[in-house]
């Protein structure tokens, strides 16, 4: 029996070229398939390299770690201009929860982490959709807490739900449409 020897550092020029974007592409998928952030070592291993080599690229785990739920975060729903203010924000409000679904311990991850890039992302969306409400700044800050909070509280009901009855990301439009009363009011 042999043992393949795994060498150290870059992959060879004939392996697939480490990148930035290629660890955090491998990242996302380990994440996908394994429900939780991966470690530096899963990760390199995955990527047939040395655990070093990952550093790199990014100066430490917490770099690592907001670049991939950044790029996460950056694939929710981007508003359009054009958009009524209120399906823009059912639409993002939805497809966060999708990604939190979609990738388990996401959640505990953004909220754990120092860093606000994730954030940033999502209420630079949130703005953008309620920019026409000319809203001060006091109201939008109270008004995307309120929404955040809703929104993981429901991630995590979602994840913890034992029951015979299945919560869905359909159930927020109660809620969000008095949300949405309460902005208007």
């Amino acid at each position: 029996m042999t043992v393949k020897q795994k060498k150290r550092g870059r992959p060879t020029s004939h392996a697939e070229q480490l990148s930035q974007e290629a660890i955090i592409n491998k990242a996302k998928g380990l994440m996908l398939n394994d429900g939780k952030m991966p470690s530096i070592r899963a990760l390199a291993s995955a990527l047939s390299v040395d655990a070093m080599a990952i550093y790199h690229y990014f100066k430490n785990k917490d770099a690592l770690l907001e670049a991939i739920t950044t790029s996460l975060v950056g694939d929710i729903y981007q508003p359009e201009i054009s958009d009524d203010w209120q399906d823009a924000l059912m639409a993002l409000s939805c497809s966060y929860l999708n990604l939190l679904q979609q990738y388990s311990g996401l959640l505990e991850t953004l909220l754990s982490m120092q860093s606000s890039g994730p954030a940033e992302v999502f209420i630079s969306r949130f703005s953008a959709i309620l920019a026409p409400l000319d809203l001060d700044e006091s109201q939008q800050t109270d008004v995307l807490c309120l929404l955040v909070d809703y929104l993981h509280g429901f991630a995590l009901a979602y994840r913890c739900n034992n029951t015979a009855q299945t919560l869905d990301v359909a159930a927020i439009k109660g809620p969000l449409t008095l949300i949405f009363k309460a902005i208007k009011a």
